[in-house]
């Protein structure tokens, strides 16, 4: 089955949902309608709604239909169990995302820098320090390493864009895999002089390693949030012992 047709029918049911088309708690069209109105399969249809599943927005039951469970958040809020831009979750939360490039500058790593990225010693890499603010705010400092020998041609009006709109739809990566900590720090020097903390003496900080569909590391990055605005979220499902 092409992936382009089902992936059509999730993009466009999870826009809709995000638009709040279908509310909360409300159901999606039955199979067979959405099945007309996408001309296709109700197979299809399934797969769009089994992604849908996965990301959180939608819960099937059974004999029921498919109740929407997707609800806009006043915070930050990404998602634990996707790998989403920064930009994809300002739009999907309905906030105005700004990004300013503060650094960017082509690096090799050495011994102290792989041992802290993962990267091996001797990688070409290419250095993105960004300000993002949600709402004119700036919230997010974020520290970027990229293979340049994969993330090829980066500029800085990329990377204040967005970085993998340019990777997917440029170079046609594949992202599929993200490994990431979740910790709590302190306030650094540089977090005082970029970010707006109101007072805060602490940051959520998200570090990750990003691999393509060939397993190999393409980017470091580490996420330091102001707290009140920082909210990650995961989608799980229990799955009963001996059921």
């Amino acid at each position: 089955m092409p992936k382009a047709k089902y992936d059509d029918i999730y993009r466009d049911l999870k826009e809709r949902i995000e638009r709040e088309e279908y509310a909360y708690q409300s159901l999606l069209p039955s199979e067979n309608e959405l099945s007309a109105r996408y001309a296709c399969s109700r197979n299809t249809v399934r797969r769009a709604i089994a992604q849908l599943v996965t990301d959180g927005y939608v819960q099937s039951m059974h004999g029921r239909g498919v109740r929407t469970i997707y609800q806009p958040v006043e915070q930050a809020a990404f998602t634990v169990g996707g790998i989403e831009s920064f930009k994809e979750s300002a739009e999907r939360n309905h906030r105005t995302a700004s990004t300013e490039v503060l650094a960017f500058e082509h690096v090799v790593a050495d011994d102290k820098l792989a041992a802290r990225t993962g990267f091996e010693p001797g990688t070409p890499l290419t250095y993105i320090l960004r300000l993002r603010s949600l709402d004119g705010e700036p919230l997010i400092l974020d520290h970027n390493y990229f293979r340049t020998d994969v993330a090829k041609g980066l500029t800085p009006e990329i990377a204040r864009r967005s970085v993998y709109d340019y990777l997917e739809g440029e170079l046609g990566l594949v992202i599929t895999t993200s490994k990431r900590t979740m910790t709590v720090e302190k306030v650094a020097a540089q977090d005082r002089k970029y970010l707006d903390l109101k007072g805060y003496n602490c940051l959520a900080v998200i570090t990750g390693q990003t691999y393509d569909d060939r397993g190999i590391q393409f980017e470091w990055t580490q996420s330091r949030h102001r707290p009140d605005y920082f909210r990650f979220q995961d989608v799980a499902t229990r799955n009963r012992p001996g059921v």
